[in-house]
């Protein structure tokens, strides 16, 4: 199946000179969410999770399905005043701005072996901010990292070289 027929470009979306690609109409075809969540979840089951990271806001939609499939738990990673309290929090850069995800701390046991997904790797940003001052702070372990996009272009691949990465789609 051609992934990326299903993808919407956004031109000049959130400012001016990014291309924003949009996953919407790809959740929206029964065939292709359905495709994305088995070859992500076939992905994800070899690396053995205890849980599966989702980050806010697209994240949590494949996330939580591909953790089902998996067999293991999902926990989201939320904006900031999203949870109750106590949350720990990671804060990055994107390639347009800065943001921060937060989770609540018993979500993550050490030793847990955890799967990240979210829906563009992009700078790298997000899941490095995910990975380090969320998951590895925990104690949990990376198995893996996972992805319906990765932006080539903007080499986020290079700031996560110490993590096996997946994306059903490359621009």
């Amino acid at each position: 199946m051609n992934l990326a027929e299903k993808v919407r470009e956004v031109p000049d979306w959130p400012q001016k000179g990014v291309g924003f690609k949009d996953v919407t109409p790809l959740l929206a075809d029964p065939g292709a969410l359905r495709y994305s969540i088995e070859r992500l979840a076939e992905w994800g089951a070899e690396k053995k999770p205890d849980l599966v990271l989702g980050a806010e806001a697209r994240g949590f939609i494949l996330g939580a399905a591909i953790a089902k499939e998996i067999g293991c738990g999902f926990v989201p990673a939320r904006r900031p005043g999203k949870l109750p309290p106590e949350t720990i929090s990671a804060s990055y850069a994107l390639e347009y701005g800065r943001n921060e995800l937060e989770l609540h701390p018993e979500m993550i046991p050490s030793g847990a072996r955890v799967l990240i997904h979210d829906d563009v790797l992009a700078t790298g940003g997000t899941v490095e901010a995910i990975a380090e001052q969320l998951v590895e702070h925990l104690g949990g372990v990376v198995v893996g990292c996972c992805f319906i996009i990765e932006l080539t272009f903007l080499n986020g691949r290079d700031r996560l070289t110490k993590y096996d990465l997946h994306a059903l789609i490359e621009y």
